[in-house]
């Protein structure tokens, strides 16, 4: 390891230490005040790290989770490093959670809850790999492999059929943010290269005390080509289509059984986009691609819905119903 690596690592682990004496009770006290009022509706976003231990290599060995609020990734991170707890950011509000890897995958994943309660501070508490397995709140349902899952942002590759995610940054620094009526995780990526130029970028994810969907905005420091988003692509589940009445707005979607529970369950996944910065649709071999024009700002939105969330879209009826009341939104407010 060269000593300008063990400088950077040591002086980030110095500044999780800080953050995480500084900023945790300011995190236990947005956890204390959803919980004391459990079934109210919320918003919450976490992000929590190991604390107290040590890297060895790319693993970060003992140490305890503590939640904190801004985090600058150690250049040794990456995948499976058990550093971040559930490896990335989390979203929640009463209906679902999502997480966002933090790592060169920066894959979305989908946390189906079969409670209406907050349950993103215990997630991954009791081991690693553990939200994987059936819980009384729920579990991982979605299995995003190596595309960017439900609703996260690459770059697509024309030349090679394949979406380029997060593997060339300089640095990656991501901070959590709970309001009153929103909570949302704000990410900047420094010297993002795929090809060409190297360009930074901002993300925003927001999630609301309502509904399931979170909202996207991207921001580039250049106008740049191929910027995408999509839905994994799970085996015989056909993608469908959807656009407003005033053609403002657009949706991609899946519904039927494309979990990884392996329970007679269904979850259905969309993600809608403005048509002014549509470009195409791709079909890689793993993804459904949205590309939007070469730009330097947009904002869509994803969802997912899992068929056993409480008083949940149980048909795909219903889930296609509701997709469809969300576009008419779009039309009418350009929000949902």
């Amino acid at each position: 390891m060269s000593e300008k690596l063990k400088f950077n690592i040591f002086t980030i682990v110095l500044v999780g230490a800080f953050m995480s004496s500084t900023v945790s009770f300011a995190q236990t006290g947005v956890i204390e005040k959803i919980r004391k009022n459990p079934k109210a509706p919320f918003s919450y976003a976490e992000l929590s790290v190991k604390d107290g231990g040590k890297w060895e290599g790319d693993q970060y060995v003992g140490g305890t989770f503590k939640n904190i609020q801004e985090l600058t990734l150690p250049e040794a991170h990456t995948d499976h490093s058990t550093y971040i707890r559930y490896e990335g950011i989390g979203l929640e509000n009463n209906q679902i959670g999502y997480r966002l890897y933090l790592d060169w995958r920066n894959a979305t994943d989908i946390f189906g809850k079969k409670v209406n309660t907050l349950v993103l501070p215990d997630v991954g508490q009791d081991g690693f790999e553990s939200y994987h397995h059936d819980a009384p709140w729920g579990q991982d349902v979605l299995k995003s492999g190596r595309t960017i899952g439900v609703g996260s942002y690459g770059r697509y590759d024309e030349q090679n059929d394949y979406v380029e995610t997060f593997k060339i940054v300089k640095s990656t620094t991501a901070k959590v943010t709970n309001e009153k009526d929103r909570s949302f995780a704000t990410i900047d990526y420094k010297g993002w290269k795929t090809w060409g130029n190297a360009v930074d970028l901002q993300s925003k994810l927001t999630i609301f005390p309502k509904d399931r969907f979170v909202k996207v905005d991207l921001s580039l420091s250049n106008t740049l080509s191929g910027l995408c988003t999509g839905l994994v692509a799970i085996k015989n589940i056909p993608l469908k289509q959807g656009i407003s009445k005033d053609k403002k707005w657009a949706y991609i979607a899946t519904y039927g059984n494309q979990t990884e529970t392996k329970k007679d369950d269904n979850l259905g996944m969309a993600v809608f986009y403005p048509l002014e910065n549509f470009d195409k649709y791709v079909k890689t071999k793993s993804t459904h691609t949205v590309i939007f024009k070469k730009t330097k700002n947009v904002s869509y939105y994803f969802m997912g819905a899992w068929s056993l969330e409480p008083n949940g879209l149980t048909t795909e009826e219903a889930f296609y119903q509701d997709l469809d009341k969300k576009l008419d939104l779009l039309d009418k407010n350009n929000q949902l």
